[in-house]
């Protein structure tokens, strides 16, 4: 079963108007050419992340391998500046990469540094334990496999997606909502999670 893959193509066929035109994966806002949607205010990392720069500063919210220095990936940072972060992060030859609570505003595909506090200054409120709704329908661990490799290679924003118990749980780099409601449409209620790494700050 392609569920998703045909709802991001009836998505994609539904509207005539260019990218920034409203369609069925976006009820309003603004999508980015990877079909990743943007953020209309101010936004943050949900945890620490890494800032890798190999060339240009990028915002690993995926996975990071534990190497030395470590490699990752993600979307480009604007406006990122070390000399701003004196003493917080490591650097390898031209590699330079340090951990950060990074804030800024996301179009789609770029974040525009607003602000960063390092690892070492930074301190999390205590977190509840991840609480997922009851799925509107009960799949075979191989189904909910499926889906999740599905996911992984169709979902816009996509970092990792496993299954945890009976659900689907994506992290994706931003969701609006609507991504969230394509995967409701195509395999249920709360069948899939999507676990935003850039979440919208308040105020």
């Amino acid at each position: 079963m392609l569920a998703f893959a045909c709802l991001l193509l009836l998505a994609a066929c539904g509207s005539g108007g260019g990218s920034d035109s409203p369609t069925a994966a976006d009820p309003g806002g603004v999508v980015s050419a990877s079909g990743v949607p943007a953020a209309p205010g101010l936004v943050g990392t949900r945890h620490l992340v890494t800032v890798m720069d190999t060339g240009t500063p990028e915002l690993c919210v995926g996975p990071v391998a534990e190497s030395w220095p470590p490699q990752c990936s993600g979307p480009r940072i604007a406006g990122w500046d070390w000399g701003d972060h004196p003493g917080t992060f490591e650097h390898q030859g031209a590699t330079r990469w340090g951990e950060y609570a990074v804030q800024g505003t996301w179009d789609g595909s770029t974040l525009t540094y607003r602000g960063a506090i390092p690892a070492a200054s930074y301190d999390p409120a205590a977190e509840p334990p991840a609480s997922y709704p009851a799925p509107a329908d009960h799949h075979a661990a191989a189904e909910l496999q499926r889906i999740a490799d599905e996911l992984a290679d169709t979902l816009p924003g996509a970092q990792t997606a496993g299954v945890d118990g009976q659900h689907v749980v994506v992290d994706v780099v931003y969701d609006d909502g609507s991504l969230q409601d394509q995967v409701d449409r195509a395999y249920g209620d709360g069948v899939v999670v999507l676990v935003p790494q850039l979440v919208d700050v308040e105020g």
